[in-house]
């Protein structure tokens, strides 16, 4: 990860522990061994991602932010040369294998657009999945002089100090208590052969057991995705097995897409500050909801960012399921119960994954008929649909969830729609053109 309103990083996941449903520029700079350089880019406004984070419910106003689908700041295109390929492993994230350093050494990394910072699993004492610096000839800490960690410096909200080795170190809590913890360092991807990453600021985590790396890429600043200069990037997520992942230009996508404009805030007009705002998050209109062949009855403002950034809805690949604010949850939630009525019994009080609270001692298809397909829909006429035999989560024990769930339970004020409603769809995340395209596809096929 990937919840991430606000300036906030999705879950990460640790190697020992099952995932949870909660959180390239070509080859040409000089190599060296284990130097310390300073990662300072000489700007004064680094944007940087926090962990996802309990706060309290907006107080604000009903007003929206003043935002446009125009574009957002486009990020420098360093890497539109780039053609990449590569599947991941599909178990509720998406996680791909990558080689890294010099010689390469492969990393399992979780694609995460709602998270900013990339890391990797470090170890002092040698392990097959875990990354060893002293064998990469291109590996370089950040030193404590380096511009990012010297704090206060703008957007940048990432605790820093310098450990007792005058090495920049980072720590900080995610939402399931995780302790993630290191050194900022840069390295170098290795896609292939011919196209490799010029070495990248990330993170070193430091860990008694062996976790799985996060790859950052949402429109932050040292996201890989914008260090690395990529003009797109997309992915087909499946059921179950395996997917597919394209950096560039991905020839499944001839035809059909339908692209959401990505929302850019404007700085000048928000008056005061914004607590509930991920501006690095990639931000689209959302219109509404419909169950079956019902179009509930939810105001647009709810999916639109209030004068404190509540409401902001993102597309993200590090949350498993989908997370609605209040006042779109309960109408879903009155919808199911009407559609149920009598014939099953709710589980009150039960919350499945963090958030999911629908839920009633049924199986999943059985409820899933009574209730329809599930459609997130989009501004420009775009959706998401998730079909009724695949829209309930098997809980156990005789139990089934709606695989929308509220983001008040997770602490935060956000509509994010996990990788659960992403699936069996391309989802191609365009940078140069600051927008979102989607159209089906049958992902346990693509290639």
């Amino acid at each position: 990860m990937k919840s991430s309103s606000l300036s906030l990083v999705f879950l990460l996941v640790l190697c020992s522990a099952a995932l949870s449903s909660q959180r390239v520029l070509l080859s040409g700079e000089s190599e060296g061994k284990n130097n310390n350089i300073d990662g300072g880019t000489g700007e004064n406004s680094i944007s940087l991602s926090l962990p996802l984070v309990s706060l309290p419910l907006s107080r604000h106003p009903a007003t929206s932010l003043p935002f446009s689908s125009s574009a957002v700041k486009k990020q420098q295109v360093r890497g539109s040369k780039i053609s990449y390929r590569s599947s991941f492993r599909y178990t509720r994230a998406l996680v791909l294998s990558l080689p890294i350093g010099t010689p390469t050494q492969t990393q399992q990394m979780v694609l995460d657009t709602g998270s900013q910072l990339s890391w990797i699993q470090c170890q002092k004492k040698k392990q097959s999945s875990c990354f060893d610096p002293s064998l990469s000839s291109t590996f370089s800490n950040l030193p404590c002089n380096t511009s990012l960690c010297k704090p206060p410096v703008p957007d940048f909200t990432i605790p820093t100090d310098c450990d007792p080795n005058r090495l920049c170190h980072y720590s900080y809590f995610y939402a399931d208590g995780t302790l993630a913890e290191g050194n900022l360092v840069r390295e170098k991807i290795n896609l292939s052969a011919s196209q490799t990453t010029q070495p990248i600021i990330l993170g070193c985590a430091r860990d008694a057991q062996p976790a799985e790396g996060i790859l950052g890429m949402n429109l932050g600043r040292l996201s890989f995705a914008s260090q690395a200069g990529i003009s797109k990037f997309s992915y087909c997520v499946p059921p179950t097995s395996n997917g597919a992942f394209y950096l560039g230009d991905n020839p499944n996508l001839r035809g059909g897409v339908r692209y959401l404009s990505l929302l850019r805030f404007d700085k000048q007009t928000s008056k005061g500050p914004l607590p509930y705002l991920d501006r690095a998050a990639y931000t689209v209109g959302m219109a509404g909801v419909r169950l079956g062949a019902t179009r509930l009855n939810i105001p647009p403002a709810v999916f639109r960012p209030d004068a404190g950034g509540a409401g902001q809805t993102m597309i993200d690949s590090g949350t498993e399921y989908t997370f609605l604010v209040e006042a779109a949850h309960a109408r879903i939630k009155a919808e199911v119960e009407r559609a149920v009525g009598r014939r099953f019994r709710p589980k009150t009080g039960y919350v499945y994954a963090g958030g999911l609270d629908v839920c009633y001692q049924a199986l999943a298809a059985e409820i899933g008929r009574l209730v329809g397909d599930v459609a997130m829909e989009f501004e420009g006429g775009a959706e998401l649909v998730v079909e009724k035999e695949r829209a309930w989560v098997d809980a156990g024990a005789g139990t089934a969830c709606l695989s929308v769930g509220s983001s008040q339970l997770l602490g935060v004020e956000s509509n994010i729609i996990g990788n659960f409603h992403q699936q069996n769809y391309w989802v191609e995340f365009d940078l140069v053109n600051s927008r979102v395209g989607v159209v089906r596809a049958d992902c346990s096929r693509a290639v």
